[in-house]
């Protein structure tokens, strides 16, 4: 696998070796070894998780504050554009984001750490998106921080407003948030 840091550096782009020909293809979507050596890191992962939505839909920004989770996601059907804002206060991109396209034609994986903020939109007429977690989804400690906060002022690719769940709609801005 391929792995480069993004404009964050714990934020890591994963692109795993795809074998293809005329058939179709092949490729190795997760190995806990070659994961730990290519990262540097030493995490496991102990959920799996697979939400399928509709175009324009936006999922995020979500975290949790304890039991945070480390999230390895990518997407088999469709297309996002995925986001990581690091939410550590003492870390010196705190309040930055990044933001990547994964489709299923990329197989681009997105590692984004715990102490981030993770949320997506789909591009696509829907989307398939499939996250691996470091920790258990614990909704007592969940959080979400409003998609459109102006002070991390995210560049969502949108040309209508997204489609949000209520818990989406009442997220709040990085500075009223609980953050790590």
């Amino acid at each position: 696998m391929k792995v480069t840091p993004t404009a964050i550096p714990d934020v890591l782009v994963i692109e795993p070796k795809v074998f293809g020909d005329a058939r179709g293809f092949f490729y190795e979507s997760f190995n806990q070894k070659a994961f730990n050596e290519a990262t540097g890191t030493n995490h496991q992962f102990v959920q799996d998780n697979h939400s399928r939505s509709a175009k324009g839909v936006l999922r995020g920004l979500h975290y949790q504050v304890q039991q945070p989770q480390g999230k390895l996601v990518r997407v088999v059907r469709g297309a996002v554009f995925d986001v990581a804002v690091d939410i550590r206060k003492g870390s010196p991109t705190f309040g930055q984001w990044v933001g990547l396209e994964l489709t299923e034609e990329n197989h681009k994986q997105l590692w984004v750490p715990p102490g981030f903020a993770h949320g997506f939109v789909v591009l696509s007429d829907s989307a398939d998106f499939l996250y691996k977690t470091t920790d258990y989804y614990a909704p007592q400690h969940e959080r979400c921080i409003a998609w459109n906060d102006p002070s991390i002022s995210i560049q969502w690719p949108l040309s209508a407003k997204p489609g949000l769940s209520t818990k989406d709609q009442q997220g709040l801005t990085l500075r009223e948030a609980e953050t790590f």
